[in-house]
């Protein structure tokens, strides 16, 4: 990738960081200060998306509390951008979850209703990524009306919010600072980091939504390794600080390579090259 084509906006005469929050069809889509936006470095294509009619109302608070993701509808070739977040009456404890929907090809916003799922980023930290999976988009959450974590998921074709449960395992010890939702080849995946005795532990659903199919399926011998890939032959490409590393099933390092900077791990995420456009690109900005 030419990183020369990669748009990070300005406003004015400050910068801000831009935050990836997930790659999907040589997409890139990241929020810059409170603004989202969506490119394609290979073709250089940037777009601006509108905040949602809610979003605007409270924007950085928004920002950081609200679930973002994005993904692509093949029933309609359309491409989404999903923003679930909720509003808070401290007064009676009431908690309004709201879902809305931007459609690349509609070019608009859309509140799909029967959102009952008042939740927020289960780390506080607002660049957690969405992660693609099954035609959904996932995301580890903390649930306000019942006070639990939880695997909230978006059916991208449906347009139905439904949610998974994290393993219910003696040795599945959640903690919202230390825990990773991805995907390890079939598998929906969590990386529980388990700083006591100084390992990773991934457990995979070896069957979608349900509960008792988690499995612890192999432990990595450190606690701050964030993964982000695994390889056909089930290798894990992750980042550890300032640089990526390699494991094999085995949990046996093959390698590391070092980049440039401290970038967060979470600003960090796969990315396949394509010359694929976006529905409405001659609203390009």
């Amino acid at each position: 990738m030419n990183l020369n084509n990669f748009f990070i906006p300005q406003f004015g005469d400050k910068k801000f960081h831009a935050y990836i929050i997930v790659s999907c069809r040589g997409f890139i889509f990241f929020h810059c200060f409170i603004r989202l936006y969506l490119q394609n470095p290979s073709t250089g294509l940037h777009k601006q998306i509108p905040l949602s009619p809610f979003d605007s109302k409270f924007l950085t608070y928004c920002v950081r509390t609200n679930l973002y993701g994005f993904g692509y509808d093949k029933s309609r070739n359309d491409y989404l951008v999903v923003v679930l977040g909720y509003e808070s009456t401290l007064a009676n404890n009431v908690f309004l979850s709201h879902l809305e929907v931007f459609s690349l090809r509609d070019n608009t916003w859309k509140q799909i209703e029967g959102a009952h799922f008042p939740c927020k980023n289960a780390t506080d930290d607002y660049s957690k990524q969405g992660v693609l999976f099954n035609g959904a988009i996932h995301w580890l959450a903390f649930r306000y009306d019942l006070y639990v974590y939880v695997i909230v998921a978006f059916d991208l074709m449906e347009r139905k919010l439904f949610q998974i449960p994290l393993p219910d395992h003696d040795d599945f010890h959640y903690q919202s600072s230390y825990c990773h939702l991805w995907v390890f080849g079939e598998f929906l995946s969590l990386c529980d980091v388990d700083y006591e005795n100084y390992t990773t532990k991934i457990w995979v659903m070896k069957e979608y939504k349900v509960r008792s199919s988690w499995n612890k399926k192999l432990v990595l011998p450190r606690p701050d390794i964030f993964p982000i890939y695994s390889t056909k032959n089930y290798d894990i490409i992750g980042t550890n600080f300032y640089k990526l590393v390699k494991y094999n099933d085995k949990g046996q390092l093959l390698g590391y390579h070092y980049y440039r900077g401290n970038l967060e791990s979470s600003c960090v995420v796969m990315y396949t090259e394509s010359l694929l456009s976006l529905p409405g690109d001659n609203d390009e900005v």
